[in-house]
């Protein structure tokens, strides 16, 4: 399918989409609950709905009220469970140490892309943490069976946090404590985010420079009632939209927010963009743009809609840690390099780091390659194209932000 973005101003107000980061988060730590606990804020996408789809299938009762969850906690009736993960990566790698923790037999599945994306740091430290596992090697599907015996582990967070997330959320409920030595940690906001939702259940977490995590044993996760905040990571398209176009208040956004993506609010000040907290959340206005350098390392998933914004600019932007973009949806340096050069943009991607050099895109047609934020990337180009741009597989956006384009046209009159 495709959807044609015309040249647009922006102007309106929006409310960000809840953050899926900690709805999923919070998802896994309720289901380990022994009571009733309430997750506001709640809104639809295929990420969210495949982690609530999980936490019934391994026991949480689940009952969905418009924006609100109430989730009553595991009662496991098996001695073993198959979960399918679809396309989410983060369920998949947080919610293996969970599911292991609960039943004596796993099986973790999904599809797409998901089935080409690395598993062997979640096969190597559920081995070393006494269980036994079988994968495609080191690929889904994953066979977990055998009980948790080790109370050290050593893991590379080089690749992804994901799994850092899915012990810490699992090893605080074992009987002795625990320690998880941390290399090369990439991402480190993630984990900010995901101790501070353990926090909230009432679960504590040493941690020493992210290298050392010290866990108590024998925590109980506390029936608790959570509210999840606004989505930095696809509000932030919403936001450069406006400081290349018009103007817009996005609310429900945090200005001290743990999310790693809330440094969208930097960028745009260092390219020169008009940027004001609200007391509800945040609007920015259309400015003369200059170019800017940034480090993504800990916020790859900004580097689609900094892409796009550094069109913008004017001048050579630098944006570094491509090597994170690998095992996204897409192998996302590719998939913003080929898409950029089919619209006549100059980019190149060396020595991990993307350099592009503002222009005025004249238009065309490009590929989403089944990845949202790449859908999302070519919408906001558009906006600001002279013909305007078509886009196929537009509707992968359903994967974080079902309602992206339907906000989109709220603030454009598309």
């Amino acid at each position: 399918m495709t959807i044609y973005i015309k040249p647009s101003k922006v102007k309106g107000v929006i409310l960000a989409p809840s953050s899926k980061s900690y709805i999923q988060r919070a998802i896994a730590v309720a289901l380990c609950s022994q009571g009733t606990c309430t997750i506001n804020g709640y809104t639809k996408n295929n990420d969210n709905e495949t982690a609530l789809e999980i936490a019934k299938e391994l026991g949480a009762s689940i009952l969905v009220r418009k924006n609100k969850l109430i989730i009553d906690g595991i009662t496991p009736s098996k001695k073993q469970v198959a979960i399918n993960c679809n396309e989410a990566g983060l369920s998949a790698r947080m919610f293996a140490p969970v599911a292991s923790l609960l039943y004596k037999k796993v099986t973790i599945n999904g599809s797409g892309s998901l089935l080409n994306r690395p598993f062997y740091m979640v096969e190597d430290a559920l081995t070393a943490l006494g269980k036994t596992v079988k994968s495609n090697g080191g690929n889904l599907p994953l066979e977990i069976t055998g009980s948790f015996k080790n109370k050290e582990i050593t893991i590379d967070g080089s690749e992804t946090s994901q799994l850092l997330t899915g012990l810490l959320i699992t090893l605080p409920q074992l009987k002795f404590n625990s320690v998880v030595l941390v290399s090369n940690l990439k991402s480190t906001p993630y984990i900010d985010m995901t101790i501070d939702v353990l926090r909230k259940f009432g679960v504590v977490i040493s941690n020493q420079d992210y290298k050392t995590f010290l866990i108590d044993g024998n925590q109980r996760i506390k029936p608790t009632k959570y509210t999840a905040e606004g989505d930095w990571s696809g509000a932030a398209f919403i936001l450069v939209a406006a400081a290349i176009k018009g103007n817009v208040l996005v609310n429900g956004l945090y200005k001290n927010s743990l999310q790693a993506d809330s440094k969208i609010v930097e960028v745009l000040n260092l390219c020169g963009a008009n940027v004001h907290f609200t007391k509800k959340g945040i609007y920015v206005s259309k400015n003369k743009l200059k170019a800017f350098e940034f480090d993504c390392t800990n916020c790859p998933d900004l580097f689609p809609v900094l892409a796009a914004l550094a069109i913008n600019c004017n001048g050579t932007s630098k944006i570094s840690g491509t090597n994170r973009l690998i095992n996204k949806e897409s192998n996302r340096a590719n998939s913003i390099k080929t898409e950029l050069k089919k619209l006549g943009v100059a980019i190149k991607v060396t020595n991990n780091c993307m350099t592009i050099e503002g222009t005025k895109v004249i238009g065309g047609s490009c590929f989403a390659h089944n990845d949202h934020r790449i859908a999302m990337m070519l919408a906001i180009i558009g906006l600001n194209s002279k013909n305007g741009i078509t886009i196929k597989d537009y509707e992968c956006v359903s994967k974080s932000y079902p309602l992206f384009f339907n906000d989109l046209a709220s603030i454009t009159g598309m």
